[in-house]
């Protein structure tokens, strides 16, 4: 059974249609990266799964259940590109508080090694770089011992050095048999993490491969060209129906 699902979903916002009829499967152990423009409808889809939202037609499900069940949220951590905690709070009570939300969470100290958060951990949470808060905000997203996470754009403003300790600390959830949906704007980055990369555009899924069967879309071997190729294809595909 996959991790998580979406079958013909369709997601209306009264005349704009941000989903049209797309198929998303997420299988265990699995990260799969969901990239497109702004405006793709990647958020709407993550919010469905998320049960943040409910589709319009069409059926979303998180471990066979519904994405809003308690069932569903005790097995799926977040880390969403808008998310604020308060600064006065050390990275521990951070975590304690949210451990105490889920029935059984990692013990803090492995929470804390997974994150990459030793020595800094009594520290409160204003005093942090940016670098340091993303860090946390992962910790947050894998404490209550999830099996599913929600990544979106989780380096955006980040230095080449914390994205790529933060890329290591989500290989290490995937290693230990974690499921991600990445969304993100950076193509190095899922061409780094992804199993699977699902390319959506005005609202259906125009692409979907590993990495390497991506960049074979486009007329060098890097990503970026296959992307552009893509939406280039998709868009004139788009003038020739109208």
């Amino acid at each position: 059974m996959p991790v998580a699902e979406l079958l013909g979903v369709t997601k209306r916002y009264g005349p704009v249609e941000a989903l049209r009829g797309i198929d998303l499967t997420i299988e265990p152990g699995e990260l799969v990266a969901l990239l497109g423009p702004n405006g793709a409808g990647k958020t709407t889809a993550v919010r469905i799964l998320l049960g943040l939202a409910a589709p319009t037609s069409g059926q979303a499900t998180v471990f066979g259940r519904p994405p809003a069940s308690y069932e569903a949220k005790l097995r799926r951590g977040a880390l969403l590109q808008v998310a604020k905690v308060p600064e006065t709070l050390r990275v521990r009570e951070h975590i304690e508080l949210f451990s105490s939300y889920y029935e059984k969470p990692l013990p803090l100290q492995e929470t804390i090694a997974a994150a990459g958060l030793g020595g800094i951990e009594n520290k409160l949470f204003g005093d942090l770089s940016g670098g340091q808060k993303q860090r946390v905000l992962f910790a947050l997203a894998i404490c209550g011992n999830p099996d599913l996470l929600f990544l979106d754009e989780p380096t955006v403003g980040l230095d080449v050095e914390a994205r790529r300790a933060l890329w290591a600390r989500i290989r290490g959830f995937v290693a230990r048999g974690g499921s991600v949906l990445l969304t993100t704007h950076y193509l190095d980055e899922a061409d780094a993490l992804a199993h699977r990369i699902v390319v959506i555009n005005q609202g259906r899924i125009v692409a979907e491969g590993t990495p390497a069967e991506i960049k074979t879309r486009g007329a060098s071997t890097g990503l970026e060209d296959a992307f552009l190729t893509i939406m280039k294809d998709t868009e004139q595909a788009v003038e020739e129906v109208a």
